[in-house]
C-alpha cells in the first residue's frame, strides 16, 4: 500500500507539474523581415520549420546535392539517424511537389529532398510522437485487432471454463476494473473522433506533443486526460485485484483485464472511424455498470463470519441469516 500510495503521488505530481515547450519566442511583427514572415506562414500551416529535429524510419533516405534533381549527386541517411531541417524552398515548376527541404544529418551529409519524401520517411523527433506512429498504423491496428480477438476469446474461454475472475463477467468487489475499461472505450473514441474530424489539430500536436492536457486544445486535452486517468485507474485496479484475491488468481484476473482493454481500444478505435463507435459507446458503458452493479458489487457483509454478500439472507460462506 505505501508504495502503491508513492507511484499515485508520482504520477499526480507528473500530471500537475509536466512541461510544455512553448517554442522560441519572437519579436514583434512590425519588426520581422520578409523571410521571418514566410516561416512563420510555413510553420502555421506546416507545423515544422528550420531547426525542427526529425528521426529517419525508413532504410535510406535519398538527399540530392542539387535542389530539384535527385539523380544528382545523392546521398543517403540510414534508419535510425538524426537530421535536421536547414532550409525550405518552393520551386513553383515542380509538378510532383513544389516544396524542397534541406535536411542535414552533419556538416558533411546534407542534402535536398522533397516534402512528400521527406514526412514519408521521417518521424518527429520525439518520444511521444514516436509513440504515436507505432499506434497510428492502420495495418497495425488490423493485425492487432485479429490477434487480440482471437487471443482473447481463447483466454476467455479458458478462463471462464475454471470459473476464474475475469472483468464483467465474473468479477471481483472492486469498481476500478470496469471503470478502466469504460475509460479506455471512451478515449479510444475520443481519439478516433481526433482523428476523423480535428486531423489538422492532431497533425500540429503530432509535431508538438505535450502530456500537459492544460496546455492543449479542450478536446486534446480532455484526450491526454483521459490516458493520465487510464494510468492511474489502472494503478488502482492492480493493487484492489492483489488485496481481495489471491496472487495466482490475480495474475489470471490482471491478464483478462488487459485482453479485454486490447479489444475496446482496437474496437473503438476503428469503429468510430465508421460512427458506429458512437451507438456501441453508450450501450457498452450501460452494460459494463449493469454487470457491476448487479454482479459484482457486494454492499453488504456477513453478521458472523464476515463474508462480502450481494445481498440479505442466507451467507453462502457459513449460512448464518442475515436480515
Amino acid at each position: 500500500m505505501r508504495l502503491v500510495r508513492i507511484i499515485l503521488g508520482l504520477l499526480i505530481s507528473v500530471l500537475c507539474c509536466a512541461c510544455y515547450n512553448h517554442g522560441q519566442k519572437t519579436p514583434d511583427a512590425w519588426d520581422l523581415s520578409k523571410q521571418q514572415l514566410d516561416s512563420i506562414s510555413f510553420s502555421t500551416t506546416h507545423h515544422y520549420t528550420q531547426n525542427y529535429n526529425f528521426l529517419v524510419r525508413s532504410e535510406l533516405l535519398p538527399l540530392a546535392d542539387n535542389m530539384g534533381d535527385m539523380a544528382f549527386d545523392t546521398m543517403y541517411v540510414t534508419k535510425g539517424q538524426r537530421i535536421v531541417v536547414a532550409d525550405i524552398k518552393t520551386i513553383p515548376m515542380d509538378t510532383i511537389d513544389s516544396i524542397w527541404v534541406k535536411v542535414a544529418r552533419d556538416q558533411i551529409t546534407q542534402g535536398w529532398i522533397r516534402e512528400n519524401e521527406l514526412l514519408a520517411s521521417v518521424s518527429p523527433d520525439d518520444p511521444i510522437s514516436q509513440f504515436i506512429d507505432v499506434f497510428s498504423n492502420t495495418h497495425l491496428l488490423v493485425f492487432l485487432a485479429f490477434c487480440v480477438i482471437v487471443g482473447s476469446a481463447y483466454a476467455m474461454r479458458k478462463l471462464l471454463r475454471r470459473r476464474a475472475y475475469i472483468v464483467h463477467f465474473n468479477d471481483i468487489d472492486s469498481f476500478y476494473p470496469t471503470l478502466l475499461c469504460i475509460l479506455m472505450a471512451c478515449s479510444a473514441t475520443a481519439y478516433a473522433t481526433i482523428q476523423t474530424f480535428g486531423a489538422e489539430q492532431w497533425r500540429h500536436y503530432y509535431f508538438h506533443p505535450s502530456l500537459n492536457p492544460f496546455n492543449l486544445p479542450f478536446t486534446l486535452g480532455l484526450f491526454v486526460a483521459s490516458v493520465w486517468a487510464i494510468v492511474i485507474i489502472g494503478v488502482a485496479a492492480i493493487d484492489d485485484a492483489i488485496r481481495r484475491i489471491q496472487a495466482s488468481d490475480a495474475f489470471l484476473y490482471l491478464l483478462g483485464l488487459g485482453a479485454v482493454c486490447a479489444v475496446l481500444y482496437v474496437v473503438f478505435s476503428i469503429l468510430t472511424l465508421y460512427y458506429i463507435g458512437y451507438l456501441l459507446l453508450p450501450a457498452y458503458i450501460v452494460f459494463a455498470l449493469w454487470r457491476y452493479f448487479h454482479y459484482a458489487r457486494t454492499p453488504f457483509r456477513c453478521g458472523q463470519c464476515g463474508a462480502a454478500l450481494q445481498q440479505k439472507g442466507a451467507c453462502p460462506h457459513c449460512g448464518s441469516i442475515n436480515v
